[in-house]
């Protein structure tokens, strides 16, 4: 089974003028996270041994349901592999950290789709710009995520899957 939901995912066509080191695009399909950082700029790419399709996973921590652990997201956009560290029902608010520094993510915006799920960031660029980000949810199971480059939307899941 492909694990990316192609249908929802929607490529602009400026993903053939990204250069930066961030995000590399394969087969003029997938966009792929190559490089994330924290807060603080801590490197959240490969701190594990986790692989999805060859290609190193991006960490963060979660604390939900009175526990806390690792989370380890697929770097491919649309793919909604992840590990857990421990059961975790669908709709679970979750507080998403750094796992180098332990501080929160950033908060960057409500998502508008009537979910009540909150974008956090995780940066591309060590220059921890909003303009270089994947937004990603804090409800689990809400696999909407969105990644800006250059300011720019290059990749969204649809808000609402038919």
């Amino acid at each position: 089974m492909d694990p990316v939901d192609r249908r929802n995912l929607t490529i602009t066509g400026r993903h053939r003028a990204v250069t930066g080191p961030h995000v590399t695009v394969e087969d003029d399909v997938l966009v792929i996270v190559t490089q994330a950082f924290g807060p603080r700029g801590d490197n959240l790419v490969a701190i594990a041994d986790v692989e999805f399709d060859g290609h190193p996973a991006v960490t963060v921590g979660i604390r939900a349901v009175d526990r806390e652990g690792l989370v380890h997201l697929s770097p491919i956009h649309g793919d909604g592999r992840k590990t857990k560290p421990f059961d975790i029902p669908a709709g679970t608010r979750c507080e998403l950290f750094c796992p180098v520094s332990r501080q929160p993510l950033d908060f960057v915006c409500d998502v508008e789709d009537g979910s009540g799920a909150r974008y956090y960031a995780i940066y591309l660029t060590p220059q921890l710009s909003r303009g270089s980000m994947v937004m990603v949810s804090d409800l689990w199971g809400h696999n909407h995520s969105r990644i800006i480059d250059d300011f720019e939307l290059i990749s969204a899941w649809a808000a609402h899957h038919p």
